[in-house]
């Protein structure tokens, strides 16, 4: 299990991003990218392409709420970030988790 991830649940989530050829990479970040994460914890991710915008990622988090899956997950746009903090972080300690 990678990121306390069943490898299943990776595959799913990297389908439905692999639905739009927008995204570019998907970089998961936060508890899971450190190794700390519990049990519940949510699944950040934070993606990377040249036409996303917001009303697509939409159309993203649908799919990925429709995979029913038992955690969260909190989706971003990388570019979108105005938290100086946060893009530090992905930077830091972020893990690709889907390349087109």
């Amino acid at each position: 299990m990678r990121f306390g991830l069943p490898e299943q649940t990776i595959q799913e989530i990297q389908g439905a991003l692999a639905l739009y050829p927008e995204v570019e990479e998907a970089i998961l970040y936060g508890s899971r990218a450190m190794g700390t994460f519990k049990p519940g914890s949510d699944i950040d991710l934070t993606l990377i392409g040249e036409n996303l915008t917001h009303n697509l990622m939409l159309g993203i988090m649908f799919d990925l709420d429709d995979l029913l899956l038992p955690w969260m997950i909190d989706l971003s746009i990388f570019d979108t970030i105005d938290h100086p903090g946060l893009r530090e972080h992905i930077d830091r300690v972020g893990q690709t988790l889907y390349e087109r």
